[in-house]
């Protein structure tokens, strides 16, 4: 809900819409929603953006638009394996689950996940280390054991993973191994994108051009659902329905979704207002942890996808309970729940988001009283995520 819920402009031309009897299904047969939101689409996201991309409308969830693109990459390559990364979330459906690195979603399957290969992430060995070398590496022997694969899919802030951020030179390197390698390179913008991290897409600034990129989640503004990917024109092979579905497509979303972008995203001032409000997320995110981490809690993010690093997860529960008896929603992320998720809507106005991060502060400054009676050890923060 980057935009809000029941945005009042979006609402406006949705009630209009309907009311003009506009068409509400058309599977994927030509509309006006559909073709006024491609345009603007096209007009003031990928052309200002230097960006050539082809639309695909698939089934309304994310995971349906990482399944679609993973099944892409297989047929342009004809090869089988994708490229995943520790800590990654891309959804759970089986395709998209494979990808995923969550135990706990894997563990529902009801069969084994194959075709991936898991590589380190940026920071997953430590600071210290470049996972990219060690990509490259593996994929320039031949007796790795890791067949080449068909593409790479990452994600630029993982957020279910716990707001693990990739710094622009990692992407970089990233985007120059699959070009040696021929590997097509898919970046999931489901969560990182449509401004959460302060530009459209969550990988502009690292001056990459992925192959594919998905979308979904904040993409209609209204909270409708709505997937779409993006594929480079000379990779868009598909034959005739082979990646079909009834609701592909949604025109109350195309409606809402041009609405967003045209109030939104027609210059660059809601961007910079993004980048403003993140930074104060981050001052106000870096005191807490001064305040109150004796040197144990970390922040981490970029824009306003933030979050407080707790290494403890019940710690992390009971900020997050705490938080939710004095009137704010707050989500937890990480392997372990450990990480405070910050995750307000992007229009938040600046006296909410400090009545938010108050309550944040006020909840991280009890809980550690309490904990003041309990091995020094068991109030370590390392992973929390604050979700306003």
């Amino acid at each position: 809900m980057n935009y809000g819920h029941n945005n009042p402009l979006f609402k406006k031309k949705l009630l209009e819409y309907i009311h003009e009897d506009g068409i509400t299904h058309g599977l994927d047969l030509h509309t006006k929603a559909k073709g006024e939101f491609m345009e603007t689409f096209n007009e003031k996201i990928l052309k200002p953006r230097g960006y050539e991309y082809v639309m695909q409308f698939t089934g309304p969830t994310g995971t349906n638009a990482v399944e679609a693109a993973l099944k892409l990459a297989r047929n342009v390559t004809g090869r089988e394996h994708i490229i995943a990364f520790t800590n990654g979330f891309h959804g759970v459906s089986l395709g998209a689950l494979a990808t995923t690195g969550n135990s706990h979603h894997r563990g529902a399957a009801g069969v084994s996940l194959s075709g991936t290969f898991r590589m380190p992430y940026d920071g997953y060995m430590g600071d210290d280390v470049n996972t990219t070398a060690y990509l490259e590496k593996v994929l320039s022997d031949s007796s790795s054991g890791i067949d080449l694969p068909a593409a790479v899919i990452v994600e630029t802030v993982q957020g279910e993973g716990g707001i693990n951020v990739a710094s622009f030179e990692w992407l970089r390197n990233l985007e120059a191994i699959c070009r040696k390698h021929g590997i097509l390179l898919i970046i999931d913008d489901i969560q990182a994108g449509c401004g959460r991290t302060g530009t459209y897409f969550s990988f502009e600034e690292a001056g990459i051009k992925p192959d594919i990129i998905t979308l979904s989640k904040s993409l209609s503004g209204y909270g409708t659902p709505f997937a779409v990917v993006l594929i480079k024109p000379e990779l868009d092979q598909w034959r005739p329905g082979e990646h079909n579905g009834t609701f592909r497509g949604n025109n109350f979303a195309f409606v809402t979704a041009k609405a967003a972008i045209d109030h939104y995203w027609s210059d660059d001032t809601f961007s910079k207002e993004i980048k403003r409000k993140g930074e104060y997320v981050s001052e106000r995110l870096e005191g807490i942890v001064d305040n109150y981490g004796e040197g144990n809690f970390t922040t981490r993010g970029r824009g306003m996808f933030q979050g407080i690093n707790c290494i403890n997860g019940d710690i992390a529960g009971k900020i997050t309970h705490n938080a939710f008896q004095n009137g704010l929603i707050i989500e937890t992320s990480g392997a372990d729940d450990q990480i405070v998720k910050f995750f307000c809507p992007l229009i938040i106005s600046d006296e909410s988001l400090k009545k938010g991060i108050d309550i944040v502060e006020q909840a991280v400054k009890e809980i550690c009283a309490k904990e003041d009676s309990i091995p020094e050890e068991s109030c370590y923060f390392d992973d929390v995520t604050v979700s306003a």
